[in-house]
């Protein structure tokens, strides 16, 4: 239960905040602060040694339309709540203009305004951080030889830009004079990622509290700040990364934390691409021979004798021979399954093969199992993987422990053979991230055949497991041939799993909020793909948005439905010049680039040369200033965008007044870890289309018309070209679960002005 005295704070600060700013109380906003704190009212005291219990702590998932003010709610509410019971905050957001939001703007307004008192902090991956060993190296000249190394054996060919000594003495001065703290975000002008690359080093070549310059290190004091902090900013990339640690690696341990989620639909997503595989069959061969010739430089470099060289070669060797005989069954399996049929289909066996026009295909194995001559092809790769990685990895550390030689010429050390090694000190600290990266890459590989060799306990969610041919031309009977490589991948088809594990079970407490977690008006979806406990609390607090004053949603009769894709895609070019004013702003958002490009190539050259922005032609960033630019000249501009377009774009009054979609957004069919959901949930006695595939769209749709109304004076229209969300039973279902727009279905008639 909430101790009065924490309810008493938390309506005090709010009083505050709202006389300070001179605003008045949003009924929304005041239900989702009390919410949130009778939710974590529940969590228990921290014990007298700060260890928090062991029960898992109270969840909450509030969808907060927007103009809710939601975060100020979250954070008036958690705040003093963990304050109060010594625990430590982790916000973690979807994207960086959120993140920057929070910390820059939201935060400070908060602390100016109510007297709440506490520190926070931002944190970031370690690739944000400029390396003081790298900057030394590169303003000594020193740096050739590490970036000869990482190109030689870098999975792909890097064409390094030249040098920029007086960016190098730029960032010396400023870190000099404390105007600039390491972090690329926070660098005067944008650095580019290829001379950036130069600058940074990932966690494959860092070394740690065992480098030189640790005690000054850019990330490390980023670190140690957060680890100060009562509140750390963060995202959710960065805080999946330290779940799959175990938790309290880079963020603070998930027993003493409350999360707050914001844009918490984004989570599963991320978490199952977090512990997706992958690997390329004919790539390791080319791995390979990057490793055998770093084998040979380090053995020219005396860093290896000949024992361990030895060792390498016989792990190479039994590798290399087993990537042959996979790749021949591979070879066989894809012959079994091909099939002559341009469009997708499914084998007599279940599994599922997306052939694209250029004839490349992808195979999903049905249920995500593999057959059992691959599964055992898989289990004998893992056994060759773990035997390299694990001769790899003592190496590495061998090197590591040689280059912290405290500056003397050479080190004796030994490894995994038990050989001793005399390593210069200089050289072992070259080739040290080389090695570490070559580890990371075998690790991956592991990860893949690991997961190909699993078999997934019937009762539960399975792994989506499949092969896909990257090129048109078909794989050569010998892989070392100049020929499309086979990709295997595997990824989890549910986040549930991994979440409860290493969060719901584990955290003090937990707040997700998004302005869209709900799907057809209910939190089912949610709760499956992101496994919520029982316990969860689910809220829904609607927009103070007058949608039925503020936006139209049409839907124009076209008598056509988009399968016939040919004349929608003329329907839609020809029906724009007609619908939108010379001078409107809008937005069209499109499932698919090839009707995007179609409809493009149909409109009137003259209307599309002056009006249209289309997003293959700009960079995202670009593009929006670009259509900004028009507008504020009083011109007409429409973008054309695909999905990303249909989230995160604010694009707030005469900016657009017309949002236009070309059809209801499914997810594509074919895409493997869907096709696994479905079959598994069909085999739990669900109809997957209704259970997945039209909440998933349902809630897409939303998220697309929700670019109209961004601030509560903006009007305009939505103009949805697919009648089926009136025909079919399903598209009812869709249409009722849209905010309460007024509506105007099939008055517009444009079957015929194509």
């Amino acid at each position: 239960m909430l101790p009065q005295e924490i309810k008493e704070q938390i309506q005090s600060v709010y009083r505050q905040m709202l006389e300070s700013r001179g605003l008045t109380p949003r009924e929304g906003q005041r239900r989702m602060i009390a919410e949130i704190a009778r939710c974590l009212g529940e969590i228990s005291p921290a014990a007298e040694d700060d260890e928090p219990g062991a029960a898992p702590g109270p969840v909450c998932a509030i969808e907060a339309g927007t103009g809710t003010g939601k975060t100020l709610a979250y954070l008036l509410a958690v705040l003093p709540m963990a304050q109060a019971l010594k625990l430590k905050v982790v916000i973690a957001t979807a994207t960086v203009a959120l993140q920057e939001q929070v910390l820059q703007k939201d935060i400070p307004e908060l602390m100016q305004g109510s007297g709440l008192r506490f520190t926070p902090a931002l944190a970031k991956g370690r690739g944000r951080y400029l390396c003081l060993t790298r900057l030394q190296a590169l303003l000594q000249g020193e740096d050739d030889d590490m970036q000869m190394l990482m190109t030689m054996y870098a999975d792909e060919p890097q064409d390094m830009p030249p040098e920029d000594p007086d960016l190098y003495q730029d960032m010396q001065a400023a870190l000099a004079d404390g105007s600039w703290q390491g972090d690329r975000d926070d660098w005067k002008t944008p650095i580019p990622d290829r001379d950036w690359q130069r600058l940074t080093m990932d966690n494959a070549g860092c070394m740690g509290p065992k480098c030189s310059n640790y005690q000054d290190c850019c990330f490390y004091q980023a670190r140690g700040k957060a680890e100060e902090a009562d509140c750390i900013v963060t995202n959710q990339d960065l805080l999946l990364s330290d779940l799959a640690l175990g938790g309290g690696a880079i963020l603070p341990a998930p027993p003493g934390t409350i999360y707050i989620v914001d844009e918490a639909h984004h989570l599963p997503h991320k978490s199952n691409s977090h512990f997706a595989a992958f690997t390329k069959v004919k790539g390791t061969l080319d791995y390979l021979e990057r490793l055998q010739r770093m084998v040979k430089g380090l053995a020219g470099h005396k860093l290896l004798n000949e024992a361990p060289q030895n060792e390498f070669q016989s792990a190479m060797g039994s590798l290399r021979e087993q990537v042959e005989q996979t790749w021949e069954l591979l070879q066989q399996i894809i012959e079994q399954h091909e099939d002559n049929s341009p469009r997708t289909s499914k084998n007599n066996k279940g599994s599922k093969i997306n052939k694209s026009p250029d004839e490349s295909f992808r195979l999903a194995f049905s249920h995500g199992v593999v057959p059992d001559g691959l599964r055992d092809a898989a289990s004998n790769m893992q056994i060759h993987f773990t035997r390299l990685n694990g001769l790899l990895r003592d190496l590495a550390e061998a090197l590591r422990s040689a280059s912290e030689g405290m500056g003397s010429d050479e080190t004796s050390t030994t490894w995994g053979t038990g050989a001793a090694v005399s390593m210069p000190e200089a050289k072992a600290g070259q080739w040290f991230p080389v090695v570490w990266a070559m580890a990371k890459r075998a690790e991956t590989a592991l990860n893949l055949w690991q997961s190909f060799a699993h078999r997934d306990e019937p009762e539960t969610a399975p792994t989506a497991r499949w092969l896909s041919i990257e090129s048109s031309n078909r794989p050569n009977r010998q892989p070392e041939a100049k020929s499309a490589d086979i990709t295997l991948s595997s990824a989890p088809v549910l986040a549930a799993r991994n979440l409860q594990e290493s969060l719901w079970g584990r955290c003090a407490g937990a707040v997700l909020t998004s302005a869209t977690l709900t799907a057809l008006g209910s939190f089912d979806m949610f709760r499956l793909r992101a496994g919520l406990p029982e316990h969860s609390l689910l809220l829904r607090i609607p927009s103070p948005f007058p949608f039925t004053d503020a936006a139209c949603f049409q839907v124009p009769r076209l008598r056509c439905e988009p399968s016939q894709t040919e004349r929608h895609t003329a329907l839609i070019a020809a029906a724009l010049p007609r619908l939108l004013a010379e001078d409107e702003a809008a937005l069209m958002l499109f499932s698919s680039r090839r009707q995007m490009q179609g409809v493009l190539a149909g409109l009137p050259a003259d209307w599309r040369q002056e009006r249209v922005l289309c997003q293959d032609d700009y960079q995202k960033a670009r593009l929006l200033a670009l259509h900004r630019q028009r507008v504020d000249q009083g011109l007409g501009s429409v973008i054309f965008g695909l999905a990303s377009f249909a989230e995160g774009v604010d694009l707030p009054g005469r900016y657009c007044t017309h949002v236009l979609i070309a059809k209801i957004p499914f997810a594509v069919p074919d895409d493997p870890l869907e096709t696994t959901l479905s079959q598994w949930m069909e085999g739990q006695g669900h109809n997957p289309f209704m259970s997945l595939t039209v909440p998933d769209a349902a809630f897409r749709l939303v998220q697309a018309s929700g670019r109209l109304l961004r601030h509560e004076e903006d009007t305009g229209y939505i103009t949805l070209f697919d009648e089926r969300i009136v025909s079919k039973r399903y598209g009812k279902a869709i249409l009722d679960s849209l905010p309460p727009y007024r509506r105007e279905l099939l008055t517009l008639d444009l079957a015929d002005c194509a």
